[in-house]
């Protein structure tokens, strides 16, 4: 059933078209300087972003410090050192920055209507928020959106294809209704796909705005490696228990795209933790929810997915 928001009556003004901006950054001094620059150029400002230091041993301590003697809406927190992490810590450091946000609204009497995340390498177009919030406001039922994701490859953008029913992780925006619905954001490996999967049950629509445009600086899930990065997440889908079948047709997909290798490292991190008979995720909705993900649903995912590109191509021009 399709959700038909209320909000208890009508939106309180003082919040109306607000947000907040959730990012993690750990060693991002070559990145964040640019993100920051798209942040705070965006036409539609954040009221508060809280930018969560992992620990870094860079120069992005003192790139933040910077950033929050210059804009009074950027705040920071800094957690101990910790190796990078995907899985468990990467939703740890972000749970951090929402509670961290949360609370200084609440002893700022700070109002907003939307909650946003973004990783630190991830650069916005000027009205990214902008054009998303403009979304939202055209259907009251969309409770998580985001744009789609571009690499900039020689001045061209070439778009990673996605589902468009399914928001990114970066760049994305929640209603705050939805996101309180949902249970707020979890301390669980792919945290993102278990907020989708709550919202779709919950009756919120889930778009990817695919011609608002965000450029990540470097490929999805390459942090500490494309191969370390898939074999992180074979092990996230055996964890969420995963279908085999939708198992088998991610496995199948990345191997006939460069790099060709990642479908070997998705297959390698499912059927080794299936070995092990590590623990899963011990939510009964996600669970029940992957154990009878449908082959039709599957195959609408995948159409128009194989190409000789990894995605849509366009001329840079921002």
């Amino acid at each position: 059933m399709e959700k038909k928001y209320t909000g208890g009556g009508k939106i309180d003004p003082e919040s109306e078209g607000k947000y907040l901006l959730i990012t993690p950054a750990k060693n991002e001094e070559i990145n964040l300087p640019e993100v920051a620059c798209s942040v705070t150029g965006q036409t539609v400002k954040p009221e508060l972003w809280v930018i969560v230091d992992d620990g870094s041993t860079d120069n992005t301590p003192y790139i933040i410090n910077d950033l929050r003697a210059t804009y009074s809406y950027i705040k920071s927190i800094r957690l101990p050192p910790r190796p990078r992490d995907i899985t468990f810590h990467y939703s740890y450091v972000c749970k951090q920055g929402f509670d961290y946000a949360l609370e200084f609204c609440r002893e700022n009497n700070i109002k907003f209507e939307y909650i946003g995340l973004l990783d630190a390498d991830t650069v916005l177009e000027e009205n990214y928020f902008g054009k998303l919030l403009n979304e939202f406001k055209q259907d009251n039922s969309l409770g998580i959106a985001s744009g789609g994701v571009y690499y900039d490859t020689g001045g061209k953008l070439s778009r990673e294809k996605t589902d468009e029913n399914l928001p990114r992780g970066t760049g994305r925006i929640w209603r705050k209704e939805c996101f309180f619905e949902t249970g707020g954001y979890e301390v669980e490996p792919s945290p993102d796909s278990i907020s989708n999967v709550k919202a779709f049950l919950r009756g919120w629509k889930l778009k990817q705005y695919v011609k608002i445009i965000q450029i990540q600086k470097r490929k999805t899930s390459a942090a500490n490696g494309l191969w370390h990065g898939f074999v992180k997440n074979g092990w996230m889908a055996y964890y969420l228990g995963k279908n085999p079948v939708a198992v088998l047709i991610n496995v199948f997909y990345l191997s006939v795209r460069s790099p060709f290798y990642t479908g070997v490292a998705y297959l390698w991190g499912y059927l080794s933790s299936a070995i092990k008979r590590e623990k899963k995720i011990s939510d009964p909705e996600i669970r029940s929810y992957y154990q009878k993900f449908g082959l039709s649903t599957l195959s609408s995912r995948i159409s128009g997915r194989f190409g000789r590109n990894s995605g849509d191509t366009q001329k840079r021009e921002q």
